[in-house]
Formats: structure tokens, sequence, C-alpha cells
């Protein structure tokens, strides 16, 4: 067995970088293959991540036959701002054999104690849509767009190399038939006039792409600095935009402001997993399209982050979001559910928040670290 890094210009090799997740996870119903072309962008150096950080791609070979793979990062924004010397792991899949798993990490871990660092986490991308966390819970529930997917034997692995919790993250299933509490749609009246807050309706996807400013503040301000990232920059938001506004649909996208002050944000869009199943991680030449049309005529919704700024929690703000979204949906008259994902388990006033509506947590991943 070999294990062989990738590098930008090596088309064979990058070729079965890509390719070797459609090979592993080919009898898994649940898995959501990502497009080919997107993954293929990390080998070029002109990805948004190279502006700020330098990573390596491996994969375990015996003979021609591919056995595994993995990629480590150096986030140079992420260690300046954390003082730290922290090494990510992300794009990890093997066999079960505990041999290819170390000889995998065993290089990862060389590269990045190379580079001086210390520490290792992860699984965490390299763009703020990538996801993060193992899947360690809910193996039978289909994977969503933005969100990783992975066998049950993973977690063991890591495991007996030595990773250890930091910390897991939760993923919610509502029916949106349920009964919405009264309660929380009379607070988020109370508290819109109380303080002067309001929630502009978003018909197209330009009037989305005229308050990305807005949003990337308050991604900044509400959930990426809480939760120990460094603030996004305007090219990471551009990535973020372009992956996100062609199957948007603005009614699910919900800012809240006072005065002229954005305060508060939800980002919600179609769930589109069954389409990228049959594009089969292409693009061309019909891939685009069952991805579209399935964002026209899903049912599902995929809830994918929210925030209030620090000082505008305690106003009531997230009834708000939660009440402008349940009308949404109710006056679009064609989803029937959602998933929420990542809840944080030290959020504790999210999930306590959570117990106003008729949510069932079906999935947890869960993110890990090594002190190398």
């Amino acid at each position: 067995m070999n294990i062989i890094e990738v590098r930008p210009g090596d088309r064979k090799n990058i070729k079965k970088f890509v390719d070797f997740p459609f090979y592993l996870y080919s009898d898994v119903p649940q898995w959501v293959p990502p497009l080919k072309s997107d993954i293929r962008k990390i080998f070029n150096r002109k990805f948004t991540f190279y502006n700020y950080g330098d990573a390596a791609f491996f994969i375990a070979c015996d003979n021609e036959r591919v056995l595994g793979r993995l990629g480590v990062a150096n986030n140079h924004r992420y260690n300046d701002f954390h003082k730290t010397k922290t090494a990510f792991f992300y794009y990890f899949e093997a066999v079960e054999d505990r041999s290819v798993v170390e000889a995998l990490f065993e290089r990862g871990f060389e590269w990045a104690k190379n580079r001086g660092l210390t520490h290792i986490l992860g699984p965490k991308g390299l763009t703020v849509l990538d996801g993060f966390g193992m899947l360690v819970d809910g193996f039978e529930h289909q994977g969503v767009f933005g969100q990783p997917y992975n066998l049950s034997y993973f977690p063991k692995m890591i495991e007996t190399l030595g990773f250890q919790k930091v910390k897991d993250i939760y993923t919610g299933y509502i029916d949106v038939d349920s009964q919405f509490p009264n309660k929380v749609l009379k607070a988020a009246e109370l508290v819109k006039k109380r303080f002067n807050f309001w929630s502009p309706v978003f018909k197209t996807k330009s009037d989305l792409r005229a308050v990305l400013d807005d949003f990337k503040k308050l991604y900044n301000d509400s959930l990426a600095v809480p939760a120990g990232n460094p603030p996004i920059t305007d090219s990471d938001l551009d990535t973020m935009a372009s992956q996100l506004l062609w199957i948007a649909d603005p009614k699910l996208v919900k800012l809240i402001y006072k005065e002229n002050e954005p305060v508060g944000w939800m980002m919600g869009y179609p769930d589109v997993s069954d389409a990228f199943q049959k594009a089969k991680g292409h693009l061309f030449p019909f891939g685009w399209l069952r991805i579209l049309l399935e964002s026209k005529r899903t049912n599902r919704i995929i809830l994918n982050g929210f925030g209030i700024v620090d000082e505008y929690q305690r106003f009531g703000g997230t009834a708000i979001l939660y009440s402008e979204i349940y009308k949404s949906v109710k006056d679009e008259d064609r989803y029937d559910s959602a998933e929420l994902l990542q809840f944080r388990e030290e959020n504790i006033k999210s999930l306590l928040e959570t117990k106003n509506f008729d949510i069932r947590f079906h999935k947890t991943h869960r993110l890990y670290e090594k002190f190398l």
C-alpha cells in the first residue's frame, strides 16, 4: 500500500481522489454525492481558501486500487485569530481497514508537524458551506446539501488513533404542518412593535444579492465569531453566494432590522438532495437541470443556520425569525417538512428555544481533535 500526495496538475490522481467516494458509497442510498467539479476546485491554487491557507491531499493505493483519501489543511487566518497551531482534516473516506486509516492519518500528522502545527481538528472543511463534524448517529437518514455523511465505522476508526470528542452538533426534523405555537406568533408581533424590528420579504434573487453585505456582517457577528471561527471574507461570501443563490428560494431567507441596522438572520433553501443523487456528481449535461427543477418542486426545506446579534438576543428577535419562516412556508403551501442543521451542544439557549416546537433531533455529528 502506498500513500500518494495528490498535487495540482496530477490529473490521474486527482480523478482517483474525486471518484473514490462514488465507489465507497455506491450501495449506500443515504449518501448525497457532491458535484465532482466542486471537489476538483480544491486542486486549483486560485481557490478561495488558498488566499489564507494551504492544504495537502492524500490517497491510499494498493496498486491501482484506491483504499482511502484524506485532506489536511493549515488555515492561517484561523490560527492567527485563535493564536493556535491547529490543522484541520476533511475529505476523509476509507475502506474498513485500520491499517489504511492509520497510514493516511500518519501522513497527515507528518504534514501538519512539518509546519509547526501541534493539534488537529475535524472533520472541518475549507469553506463555510463544506459542513463540519463526523456522523455518529442517524446513519439511516438521507444526507443533505451542506452536511457531511459517512459510514458507521468511521468514528471508531479515528477514535482508535487517539481522536477525542470536542463537541456534538445536532440536526432536527420538523413537520411544518404541525401546530406552530400561537404564543410565538403573538410574541413576534409584540417584539416587532416594541423595539421597531422589521423583516423585509425577498421576492427575487436580485433582492438577496442586494443584502449580501448585511448578511456577511450578521454571519460574522452572530455565528462565526461566537462559534470560534474568524470572520468570513468577501471572497468567502462570494463563494457561498454562488453555491446557494442558484437554488435559493428568496422567501426562505430572512433578515431582521432595527431601523436600518441588520440584527438577525435565518438561511433557508429547498432540499435538492434527490437531484444531487440523480446527477451522480455531474453538473453537465443534465445535472444542473435536475437540480434546478428539484429546487422548484421539492417539498422539503433545509434551515442551515440562524443568529441574532448578542445585544438583541434577549429582546425576542428569534421569535420573529421563526414566525417569518413559518408564514412564508404556509403562504407558499408547498413545503411539508424541514431539517434544521447545526445546533451546537454548547448553545444551550438555542436548544432550549426548540422546545417551543415539535422538533425531533435525528442526526448527530461530532467534531474530533487530537494533539500531535
